[in-house]
């Protein structure tokens, strides 16, 4: 039996049917549910990847681009992107998936795929190559395709006191312009994370950007204003009169 196969079945078997109607109005996916929620779909998938073990990069990607491609359910998405971060295939983490990951970007179009491309596979890139990732999300950050952007905007969402601010601001630029509501809840989520090891910085780009509405708040969220501004200077003693 094939991987894909052997996924689809597995997923299968734990479904909810009852589920799957609603994870899908709540996705607001085009593309079926079976109706498989996280901790059963993971544990299945872990005994399929297990079971199916793939040998070398090439076939690797072959079978994560086939389980998304021929996916007829959502969770069989997931899947895919479960695969392209499963242990045993650490070190096919190289450039060479760069153009894998962005077909899936390109063609999920979603956040509940997009997203954790962008943090866990599309970041993971950047930090073990920055030389050639940190053009190249310089380039997404400037296109058009809205999810492009988001990835780049996102890619550093781990990062915490490794984060290129200078890469940071950069990727969002582009976006501070655009009225969408992913496009604008990407630029607070990635600064609310960043706020997180330097809220000054936070604070200072968004005023100086005037950035408002909901990017505001989101990069906002978690930062007291008055803790970032610094305290005033003592006032001078009185001088003391012989």
């Amino acid at each position: 039996m094939s991987l894909r196969k052997a996924v689809r079945l597995a997923l299968q078997e734990v479904a909810d049917a009852d589920k799957a109607p609603q994870m899908q109005r709540y996705m607001k996916s085009e593309m079926p549910f079976l109706g498989v929620s996280a901790g059963p779909r993971r544990t299945a998938l872990k005994r399929v990847f297990a079971a199916h073990p793939l040998d070398g990069a090439p076939e690797w990607r072959r079978g994560v681009l086939e389980l998304w491609r021929e996916a007829e359910y959502r969770e069989e998405r997931y899947a895919a992107i479960e695969l392209s971060g499963y242990h045993l295939y650490r070190e096919h983490q190289t450039l060479y998936t760069v153009p894998m990951y962005e077909e899936m970007v390109v063609t999920g179009a979603w956040w509940d795929l997009v997203d954790e491309i962008a943090t866990h596979r599309v970041g993971g890139l950047l930090a073990a190559f920055p030389d050639s990732m940190r053009p190249l999300m310089l380039q997404w950050a400037g296109q058009s395709d809205l999810w492009k952007r988001r990835t780049a905007i996102l890619s550093q969402n781990r990062f915490k006191q490794r984060t290129d601010t200078a890469l940071l601001f950069a990727c969002i630029e582009p976006s501070l312009s655009d009225n969408d509501f992913f496009a604008r809840k990407a630029i607070g989520w990635a600064l609310r994370e960043y706020a997180k090891v330097s809220p000054r910085e936070v604070v200072r780009y968004v005023q100086a950007k005037g950035i408002s509405g909901l990017s505001r708040r989101e990069a906002l969220k978690n930062i007291a204003i008055e803790s970032t501004t610094p305290p005033a200077p003592p006032a001078p003693a009185p001088s003391v009169q012989e």
